[in-house]
């Protein structure tokens, strides 16, 4: 067992992963439904408006938790590790079987919020005999604005660019199963209860990792699934998914689950976009600004021109022009 002068700064340390986690998987839901229904400003308010009312819902619901608090806190976490860290998946898994999406996503943030809500004033009365209150309350609030600061910078910085949205969920899920796997060091409980709290980690943290693993193969299969084709080419970037279908008949970019381009009528629209514009000036440009038109196709049809000199094109997204280079 953890030695009693430290349970307190582990207790605290816990408050930042709580509300790191909780706002990444806020961030995901939020993500997730504007990359299917598209609205993102809406998206995002509905999921955030949602999400803080199932937190306020969970603490009300904490007043009726009144003995074995640890043992309650290493069970809400351990929930939370698995329906939050499988979130993601969950979601993107109804949005190719073509389910009811807005069910499964409103029914999963407010179990998660519901879930992150009953945490904190778990984890202030377990506190509450070993600081003064005006201290517990004030340490214990600092470190949750701290942790959602800490979400807000890793979610878009680091955690979607490099591990992606899915991975991100299952990542985030581990680590909530590893504070629960700590908590049960800090107090006295039956071996039994001990036992089974630490297997039930160990169960959780090995099923989100087996997910971790098979997560590329699984999304490609939901992916060629839902559009129809075999996905040639994935990636995730800050700023959207990026996928590429190719099948005998045509080759198709979609961008957050919409169609961008088919190969076998692109033409029509980006032979319109360049030239008309040309002709309107009477002779052909020397040099050329493009602001968007990362795939290329644009460019293609400008040079067609042989009197053209240079060509700049501007994407907001460098794997786009990466991708298609």
């Amino acid at each position: 067992m953890i030695p009693r002068r430290h349970i307190s700064p582990v207790l605290l340390a816990s408050v930042v992963v709580i509300a790191t986690s909780g706002l990444v998987y806020e961030l995901i839901a939020g993500t997730v439904a504007s990359y299917v229904l598209g609205d993102s400003v809406a998206q995002f308010s509905f999921v955030i408006g949602l999400y803080l009312f199932a937190m306020g819902l969970g603490s009300y619901l904490s007043k009726f938790l009144e003995t074995r608090l640890l043992e309650r806190f290493v069970e809400i976490e351990l929930a939370v590790a698995l329906v939050g860290g499988a979130s993601a998946p969950i979601l993107f898994a109804v949005y190719a079987a073509q389910g009811a999406f807005r069910v499964a996503l409103y029914s999963l943030v407010i179990i998660v919020g519901t879930l992150v809500g009953l945490e904190i004033p778990l984890l202030i009365r377990l506190l509450e005999f070993r600081l003064k209150l005006k201290d517990l309350v004030a340490r214990v609030l600092a470190l949750d604005y701290v942790g959602a600061l800490v979400a807000s910078l890793l979610f878009p910085l680091v955690l979607l660019p490099k591990i992606g949205l899915h991975k991100t969920s299952l990542v985030v899920g581990m680590l909530n199963a590893v504070v629960a796997f700590i908590a049960t060091f800090l107090m006295p409980i039956d071996r039994g209860t001990r036992f089974r709290l630490r297997a039930e980690c160990v169960v959780i943290t090995a099923a989100l990792g087996f997910g971790m693993v098979y997560m590329d193969q699984g999304l490609l299969r939901a992916e060629t699934l839902y559009f129809g084709a075999p996905v040639i080419y994935a990636h995730q970037s800050p700023y959207q998914r990026i996928v590429i279908t190719q099948s005998p008949r045509t080759t198709r970019l979609f961008l957050n689950g919409n169609l961008q381009f088919s190969s076998d009528d692109e033409q029509r629209y980006h032979e319109v976009l360049v030239h008309p514009a040309v002709s309107a000036l009477g002779r052909a440009p020397r040099r050329v600004l493009i602001l968007g038109g990362g795939a290329g196709l644009a460019a293609r049809e400008l040079l067609k021109y042989p009197e053209l000199a240079s060509i700049h094109m501007v994407d907001l997204d460098p794997a786009m022009t990466k991708g298609f280079r």
